[in-house]
């Protein structure tokens, strides 16, 4: 995973545990949680485009 190893996880862990603090790391994560969830969402809807219009937005740009 990106050269990064389990001790490396562990201290970037702490790292924001001490930055953040143990009461904001839930929202932290659900904040990550919706941005990766919209991310899926919008790349699922390009996938599933018209291919034709796709090549339309492409001659314009």
């Amino acid at each position: 995973m990106f050269g990064i190893g389990m001790p490396e996880l562990i201290i970037i862990l702490v790292i924001i545990l001490i930055i953040f603090g143990a009461g904001k790391l839930p929202e932290i994560g659900a904040g990550i949680g919706k941005g990766i969830k919209n991310f899926k969402k919008a790349t699922n809807e390009v996938e599933n485009e018209d291919p034709k219009k796709i090549e339309e937005d492409s001659e314009k740009s």
